[in-house]
């Protein structure tokens, strides 16, 4: 089946496919420009993003800064004329630098979440970068796409609608996943609508994008026919040669069942989906010592003296072969993946 492709104003992404943004170290430069060079949009995650530079510790931010160029860069390289974007945490230290910098060195593309981005407008404006929100329900969409249409005279130049299968930091409360996920769609064609007002008010087109659980050709389908003009997959790209992960983390979504893909509370106040390991059985009872602060969440959200973990620390044990001792996130469907194949093969199925 040939899917129609993805216009972002003059972007144009030949299968309508964004790559998730996957933090720490999951999806550079690698995937990411993978990803676009076949026709989707590559996007790297900006948490810690510069965790393998020689100073990341003595400088964290200083790394972070010059690891989105680099990166960047080594993207569009292998992407060539492909579409390379940033995810950047609402949640993020230094939340309006890192978008700047993303902007600077000309992404493409940036998604906000993990928050309301409701200064986004104002830290692109001017440039030729477009970008989109996560949104998880239709009170959230109306009241940002309002803010701003007030106060920038704006709108969004496209949508991610996140639904609670996702994985990594979900935008509902634990108590509300499993209602939330029985009821996505009609939320689904309810943030559409909204969306659509705003369009028509600006007079441009502002694609939505599903994310969260859309694993098949099928789950495809199913939301293009809710009226989206695309998807977001993240957890199915763990599974390719391509992915930044090393290969400890991959047989670990290659080893789960369907049983071990469960919700943590995470130190940022929202539920989380992750693998199961000690790790997570740990923090259900006992809260982890910080060694160290890489400064990685906004102050208000991090209390040194009271949050259960270092989010950062337990990301990073992830990429550095702890993967026992690791925060490792993952979407619902993580158990199906079962090999190690390449980006081509897997946009080739479900594309074909």
């Amino acid at each position: 089946m040939t899917f129609n492709p993805l216009k972002i104003g003059e972007l144009t992404a030949k299968i309508p496919i964004i790559q998730g943004g996957m933090g720490i170290g999951v999806s550079l430069h690698r995937l990411a420009g993978s990803v676009a060079r076949e026709g989707g949009i590559g996007i790297l995650s900006t948490a810690q993003i510069g965790y393998q530079c020689d100073d990341f510790e003595k400088n964290t931010m200083k790394a972070n800064l010059f690891a989105i160029k680099e990166q960047f860069e080594k993207a569009k390289k292998i992407a060539k004329n492909g579409i390379i974007g940033f995810n950047v945490m609402v949640a993020q230290f230094e939340y309006e630098k890192i978008i700047r910098r993303c902007v600077e060195i000309g992404a493409d593309v940036i998604i906000s979440g993990a928050g309301l981005p409701i200064n986004l407008p104002e830290l692109v404006k001017g440039s030729k970068t477009k970008f989109a929100p996560i949104i998880s329900s239709s009170k959230g969409a109306k009241v940002l796409l309002k803010m701003w249409a007030k106060r920038y005279q704006r709108t969004a130049d496209f949508v991610i609608i996140e639904g609670p299968l996702a994985g990594g930091h979900l935008g509902f409360k634990y108590e509300e996943i499993e209602s939330a996920a029985n009821q996505m769609d009609s939320e689904v064609k309810k943030i559409i609508e909204i969306v659509n007002q705003y369009a028509k008010m600006f007079q441009i087109n502002v694609p939505v994008v599903f994310a969260g659980g859309v694993y098949t050709k099928e789950d495809i389908k199913h939301y293009l026919s809710l009226g989206c003009s695309g998807v977001q997959m993240a957890t199915r790209f763990v599974g390719t040669i391509e992915c930044d992960a090393p290969n400890d983390f991959k047989e670990r979504y290659l080893n789960a069942k369907k049983e071990d893909i469960e919700i943590i509370k995470s130190p940022v106040g929202m539920p989380g989906r992750a693998i199961k390991n000690t790790f997570t059985s740990v923090i259900k009872t006992k809260t982890i010592p910080i060694k160290k602060c890489r400064n990685c969440l906004l102050l208000k959200l991090c209390n040194r003296k009271d949050i259960p973990f270092c989010i950062s620390e337990a990301l990073l044990n992830a990429v550095n072969h702890k993967t026992e001792e690791a925060l490792l996130f993952a979407g619902s469907n993580a158990y199906r993946v079962n090999e190690i194949t390449t980006v081509k093969d897997i946009l080739g199925n479900l594309t074909s």
